[in-house]
């Protein structure tokens, strides 16, 4: 049962860690309790302590799939709502699977916007419900620079691969100005 007067736990998995980050730098700033994990497995352990009221998870990672996730996690807390993101076309025998056990999933394509994110959040508790919690209503909440810097981070492959060629290059950097 969520208190009024407390925020909404929610819990973000993604095996990309900017992707995940990013989504909880945003809800954190809209007035969630926000935290990320890059292991479907360290979500569920920490679930076991700090039960999240929202799952946001990826579908397609390593050890776990979203749902395979989001399954574990609702077994634990079974008052958690699950939103699952996806960026792969071929999830579909995961869902039917999941469908045909009576479990079914709101999948959200990626890259999304922020403000596309928060309006699923809203529908899935409700507005007056997160007014209650005092969680910010507006999308324009979400400002022009963290929108842009998460759909960099979500949707951008060439930010992704020139970020990704900046980290490859700052250990040199740095072994050049020591020597």
């Amino acid at each position: 049962m969520i208190l009024p007067g407390r925020q909404l736990r929610v819990s973000v998995v993604d095996d990309e860690v900017l992707i995940a980050s990013s989504f909880a730098m945003v809800l954190c700033t809209l007035g969630f309790d926000a935290s990320f994990f890059t292991e479907p497995l360290q979500a569920i352990q920490a679930a076991r302590y700090y039960a999240p009221d929202l799952l946001i998870s990826e579908v397609s990672m390593r050890v776990l799939s979203g749902i395979e996730l989001a399954l574990k996690v609702q077994r634990q807390c079974p008052n958690c709502k699950v939103l699952l993101l996806s960026g792969q076309p071929d999830i579909t025998d995961l869902l039917t699977t999941s469908r045909a056990n009576g479990h079914t999933f709101e999948v959200l394509p990626k890259p999304i916007h922020p403000t596309a994110l928060l309006r699923e959040i809203r529908a899935t508790f409700g507005l007056a419900r997160l007014r209650e919690f005092g969680v910010l209503q507006p999308e324009s909440k979400v400002s022009a620079r963290t929108s842009q810097g998460l759909m960099d981070f979500v949707g951008n492959p060439v930010v992704e691969a020139k970020r990704h060629q900046d980290s490859l290059l700052r250990p040199s950097v740095a072994r050049e100005k020591s020597a």
